[in-house]
């Protein structure tokens, strides 16, 4: 899988994001700048200028009508994507840690930093898919986390019904997406290890978390529920599933900078990694970054993943057929297996 370097950031990656159809890549880092590209030929789209801080977060409604990025400025904004325009920004006491849409488009989440006299809080806003029609200054809900750890992560479940919540102590947590009512939580990483990435599938009934204790968890939507485990041999800060039929999930991190001074890029184990979703088995690794991947994303439609890097580059790599054609057999090995 020969990849694509997207070169348009001048310091590191801090999330990457498909677009629903798959043909446009969005890009944030600590630069200030939004990127957009071509998934095909690795071609710029287009830029988004406003942010007055470094970039955390980006997430695209799924008709690629809306955008919406937060960062370090305090600030959320929602931009229409074929025109770059401005639509709204929102203005918080701290930094925006997370930004998504609801499955269906019409609500967004926004996750602010718990800071000294500030507690993690998500607010919720209606939104409508007409960029024509003004964005609410007002929420819908504001849930204010008063008695779990700091919030790193959250995202909308399936029809809307719940907003799953990952923290700092490993922990993630669910809550009705409608009264903001706390409903349970699971200790699902090790004690004191942060949640550092939540995706999910595509029908959102089951989600997956990587951690910085070295493992990536599916759990179950509806009950947390952990299905299936993931272990590595580095700390991870992203995690994607590969959408069906290709029973996989990709795994990106590594060392920081800090830890891997004396050491090479192999002892930092700057690789994607890619694990059999049922089996849980590592099938394979993809190198090229020079630092600690930040941020993994799959393609909707599964022709292609992508990766943001600690080094500033995000890389492109589009499947070829072997691929596809090991899936076959995977799971054709799998089926005989079970008729034993």
């Amino acid at each position: 899988m020969r990849p694509i370097l997207l070169s348009g950031h001048e310091r590191a990656l801090t999330q990457v994001k498909f677009s629903k159809e798959g043909d446009l890549i969005f890009s944030v880092s600590k630069d200030h700048v939004v990127c957009a590209w071509y998934s095909a030929n690795g071609e710029r789209f287009g830029a988004y200028k406003g942010h007055q801080g470094a970039l955390w977060t980006v997430d695209v409604d799924p008709t690629t009508t809306l955008l919406a990025t937060g960062g370090a400025d305090n600030t959320m904004r929602l931009w229409e994507v074929r025109t770059g325009k401005l639509l709204k920004t929102w203005d918080y006491a701290t930094s925006v840690k997370r930004v998504e849409f609801s499955e269906d488009g019409r609500q967004l989440l926004a996750v602010t930093e718990k800071r000294t006299g500030q507690l993690s809080t998500v607010y919720i806003y209606d939104i409508s898919p007409d960029p024509s029609e003004p964005a609410p200054s007002e929420h819908a809900l504001r849930i204010v986390v008063d008695e779990q750890p700091r919030v790193t992560v959250a995202g909308f479940s399936y029809l809307n019904h719940f907003i799953i919540m990952g923290h700092e102590d490993g922990s993630v947590s669910q809550w009705d997406a409608k009264s903001g009512e706390h409903i349970k939580d699971n200790y699902s990483h090790e004690d004191g290890m942060q949640v550092s990435d939540l995706q999910w599938s595509a029908d959102r009934t089951y989600f997956l978390t990587a951690s910085k204790d070295k493992t990536a968890k599916l759990h179950d939507t509806a009950t947390l529920e952990v299905l299936k485990t993931y272990t590595a041999d580095t700390p991870l800060n992203s995690a994607a599933i590969c959408p069906d039929p290709q029973q996989y999930v990709i795994l990106g991190g590594g060392q920081a900078a800090m830890d891997v001074t004396t050491t090479s890029q192999r002892q930092g184990k700057f690789e994607a990694r890619f694990y059999h979703k049922v089996f849980e088995e590592e099938i394979g690794r993809v190198r090229g970054h020079f630092g600690p991947l930040n941020s993994v994303a799959v393609d909707p439609t599964g022709k292609c993943y992508c990766s943001g890097g600690e080094d500033g580059y995000v890389r492109v790599h589009h499947f070829d057929p072997p691929y596809f054609d090991f899936q076959f057999e995977v799971e054709r090995e799998a089926r005989a297996e079970s008729r034993i």
